[in-house]
């Protein structure tokens, strides 16, 4: 018998952005647990139409790559903006601070990490600087 889990993003994965007060501007559904991953983890993200996340983060060990699957918008790494569409994927180091904003028609990608997970580094007003 194969060794396998199967799991429905948006049926079988809790929203997050409901526990912290975002939801309806953000939806972030993490599947590591659901799926019983041991190494790395994903999620499903999705802005609301001009949504920008007030926080944002970077982590010490774990490198990440977003796929933009749906929507546009930006994305500040450290100091840079750079614009995504439909199909970008974006690789960031470990170290580099991130953070999203929906364009007018809002936002989804897919975030997977590779490595240990659990060091993310919150950062509050990101933003300001621009």
């Amino acid at each position: 018998m194969a060794d396998y889990t199967q799991k429905n993003l948006k049926d079988d994965v809790e929203n997050m952005a409901e526990k912290f007060g975002l939801a309806p501007d953000l939806e972030a559904r993490f599947g590591r647990s659901a799926l019983g991953l041991e190494g790395g983890g994903f999620s499903y993200q999705r802005y609301a139409p001009n949504f920008r996340s007030p926080s944002s983060h970077r982590h010490e060990r774990q490198e990440e790559v977003y796929v933009i699957v749906d929507g546009s918008g930006r994305i500040k790494i450290d100091d840079e903006i750079r614009e995504l569409r439909p199909w970008d994927a974006l690789r960031v180091a470990p170290g580099t601070a991130r953070g999203f904003e929906a364009g007018p028609d809002g936002l989804e990608l897919i975030a997977i990490g590779f490595g240990e997970g659990g060091d993310a580094e919150m950062l509050e007003n990101f933003w300001s600087a621009e």
